[in-house]
């Protein structure tokens, strides 16, 4: 039986409401709010946040494959899932794949994944889905997109809901694109795009998946799907005779928005929260065509909620205090020169440090026991060498919390997200960790809160993206 063993989400920490976004073009605006990543955050460190958070508990040497999926990666030619593989520490000899181009590519690798396990290529594929999403500005697309990442672990024992059946069509049909000179993306004439795509190859997939199957309406507990708006979203559940207050899941509208490639895959794990065993959920895609799932829930499904998921990231949040705060956030002006010197990398000190870098990789001590980061060559606490295989062990950092010690802000420093805070943290292992941190609230920080680590993006410099580890307050 192949099916999803577990899974898990990212919510960014910042929202940004929605009559802020249309007091800012004098419009009005609904109450509700939807997510915005950070600064320091895209489509993989996201995707690297879902990941961990569907692994917990599960040995990761397990995973023989990740394949990640996005509309907006942030490099058209390298591959991210290699990035997600490293900073999730999973195996180096495992396969990665990118896939992209369609808001259906989240299902799409969904579908590879379950047909890989079924052939017995692997045993254990991660599949995530992500989207860091830029809006033109004053544009209806503005209120409507959000940002954040899903993720699911897809094999053949200890299966938390197995896939009954599917069905899949594809169609060429233009609604929504993206040239690579694009900046933000393309659409048609919104009834066109709806009438002549949305809601004409959705339903048809469904009813292609009923037929297929001898199933109707009223076999499934649940009834998951993603739209481009929430008009369109009861529209669909009316055409196809399913009770929108008790069957079809919330899609997350008014508190996250849109994600492209990973909603209906969030919206997936929404319900997922709240399913029992012996639930049947009814999980389509659309994009390109559309993909439907006859899912079934099994009593492992016990197991795979103890994650943050959605549920658990969406009650830690911050509100952007304005909209031009989301504008820095996104650079979408033409800003004043910046006199300070430009960010430089360096290639191969990336490879070289790459275990400490991506993965966060520190020592124990064999003689001492004590933990260290960044890697040494003698032990900072008794002075012994630590070179060979036999004088030390190396330690995932990631897993462990740890406390604030220590702290300073900067006002004046070349961050989108002032202040900038430096800190030091000491971690349940025994190491100290020096970096920045990110996700606060500044006038909340107190010595001894409970931290956490982030994989985040450091900077952009010569035209590559500078990924390492930060902290942040234990978001719960």
């Amino acid at each position: 039986m192949v099916g999803i063993v577990s899974f898990g989400a990212y919510v960014p920490f910042y929202r940004l409401s929605r009559d802020r976004i249309g007091s800012a073009w004098g419009k009005g605006g609904a109450s509700t709010e939807r997510t915005v990543a950070g600064a320091d955050e895209d489509a993989i460190t996201m995707a690297v946040g879902a990941g961990l958070d569907c692994l917990q508990g599960w040995v990761k040497e397990e995973i023989d494959c990740l394949y990640f999926a996005s509309t907006t990666p942030p490099y058209a030619l390298k591959q991210s899932a290699s990035i997600i593989s490293a900073a999730c520490n999973l195996r180096g000899d495992i396969n990665t794949a990118d896939f992209g181009n369609s808001f259906r590519s989240g299902t799409n690798a969904i579908r590879s994944a379950i047909d890989a396990v079924k052939s017995g290529s692997y045993k254990k594929v991660l599949v995530t889905a992500s989207e860091c999403q830029i809006p033109p500005p004053d544009s209806e697309q503005e209120f409507i997109l959000g940002d954040g990442a899903a993720a699911f672990l897809i094999g053949d024992s200890d299966v938390a809901v197995s896939i009954e059946g599917s069905y899949s069509i594809s169609n060429e049909f233009m609604d929504f694109w993206r040239l690579p000179t694009d900046l933000y993306n393309q659409s048609w004439e919104d009834r066109f795009v709806l009438d002549m795509g949305y809601f004409r190859l959705l339903p048809q997939a469904v009813s292609g998946l009923m037929e297929k199957y001898q199933v109707s309406s009223k076999d499934f507990s649940k009834v998951v799907y993603n739209a481009p708006d929430p008009r369109s979203h009861r529209a669909i559940a009316k055409s196809l005779g399913f009770d929108v207050n008790k069957q079809v899941q919330n899609p997350l509208f008014d508190v996250v928005g849109n994600t492209g490639a990973a909603s209906s895959m969030m919206i997936l794990i929404s319900a997922l929260e709240g399913a029992k065993p012996g639930d049947r959920i009814l999980f389509a895609n659309y994009g390109d065509g559309a993909d439907a799932f006859i899912l079934q829930v099994n009593s492992q499904i016990e197991k795979s909620k103890q994650r943050k998921g959605i549920s658990g990231y969406l009650i830690s949040k911050m509100m952007l205090p304005s909209y031009g705060k989301y504008l820095h956030f996104r650079n979408l002006m033409k800003w004043d020169v910046d006199r300070r010197p430009t960010p430089r990398t360096s290639l191969p000190i990336y490879f070289r440090e790459s275990k400490g870098l991506f993965r966060l990789i520190g020592q124990r001590c064999n003689r001492c026991g004590h933990e260290q980061f960044p890697r040494q060559r003698l032990c900072m606490w008794c002075q012994k060498r630590m070179q060979s295989p036999d004088e030390y062990e190396d330690v995932w950092l990631p897993k462990q919390k740890g406390h604030l010690f220590s702290y300073s802000m900067e006002q004046r420093a070349s961050v989108i997200d002032l202040p900038n805070v430096n800190c030091v943290v000491d971690l349940e292992g025994g190491a100290r960790f020096y970096g920045l941190m990110t996700d606060r609230d500044p006038e909340k920080l107190t010595i001894g809160m409970p931290m956490e680590f982030t994989f985040r993006k450091i900077n952009d410099a010569q035209g590559v993206h500078n990924y390492f580890w930060k902290v942040r307050p234990v978001r719960e």
